[in-house]
């Protein structure tokens, strides 16, 4: 998994930076594992805007992920690693002994050919699942349950792992990629070792017209704004935003201001991340 640097041959190339897809062993996808995928343009059911700066971007097709790796005890081979448009890790292809297939996050390591497993009695090793109660401390883990059998929800994007720390009754302590120290459940499941891709983060767009292909829309800067149009604007020539801290187009305080209000789940939580610290 390297990076691809462009030549500079126009503006664009210039700085333009691509995954080479060495892992990739398969280009398309097993049809009957996808789904259609349709688009929201950033609306709700009313065609209001809820979400800014969204619209356009390439067609996909959903790959259905197993996220919950439920299918305890019965062995199965890697077939593919391919690509994914819908998240940023690549998905592994397993073949099950029984004949089913399923997609998975890849993790980090796992080549063609390999056989995982899941369930209390697998093995501790990249690719396999299993109950927190069975994994030693000290091991990395990811696509983590919050709730038994709902399917991980945490710790699935590229590059990323958590750390098991502690147990303490019914409970375990993981440590987040944020920094976060948390309370699972023992009885929840987790995948061993680290997600796969983990030069996404190196990756180097290029160009504006990259980013309208993920269907990500322009940004205008509040401060490029009149006073209609954004608390931070107008003012002759460049002017500072003029008021306590930065604010939303709403009004309301932005950048750093706590949005956290979920009370019930706070008991969980050991340790605030390490970006909440700072704030």
């Amino acid at each position: 998994m390297a990076i691809k640097i462009y030549r500079p041959t126009s503006p664009g190339r210039r700085g333009m930076t691509v995954s080479a897809f060495d892992d990739i062993t398969k280009k398309a996808p097993e049809r009957s594992l996808t789904a259609p995928l349709k688009k929201s343009g950033g609306r709700n059911n009313r065609g209001s805007i809820t979400v800014r700066h969204r619209g356009g971007g390439h067609k996909r097709r959903y790959r259905i992920i197993d996220f919950k790796r439920n299918k305890f005890g019965v062995p199965a081979s890697v077939s593919a690693i391919e690509y994914d448009p819908n998240r940023s890790a690549r998905i592994a292809l397993l073949s099950y002994a029984d004949g089913e297939k399923r997609y998975i996050i890849a993790p980090l390591g796992i080549q063609v050919g390999d056989s995982l497993m899941s369930g209390p009695e697998a093995e501790v090793r990249p690719g396999n699942a299993m109950p927190i109660r069975s994994i030693p401390l000290g091991t990395q883990i990811h696509n983590v349950e919050l709730y038994p059998g709902r399917g991980g929800q945490l710790v699935r994007s590229a590059g990323v792992s958590a750390q098991l720390i502690a147990k303490e009754g019914p409970r375990a302590q993981v440590r987040l990629p944020s920094g976060e120290v948390r309370y699972i459940e023992m009885t929840c499941m987790a995948t061993i070792g680290s997600v796969s891709n983990p030069d996404h983060a190196n990756v180097n767009l290029g160009k504006a017209g990259r980013k309208r292909w993920l269907g990500i829309r322009p940004s205008v800067r509040g401060i490029a704004m009149d006073p209609d149009g954004h608390p931070h604007g107008g003012g002759e020539g460049r002017s500072p935003i003029g008021m306590p801290g930065p604010k939303t187009p709403w009004g309301k305080p932005a950048l750093g201001k706590r949005t956290r209000a979920n009370k019930r789940t706070d008991k969980n939580i050991v340790r605030r991340s390490s970006s909440s610290k700072r704030r």
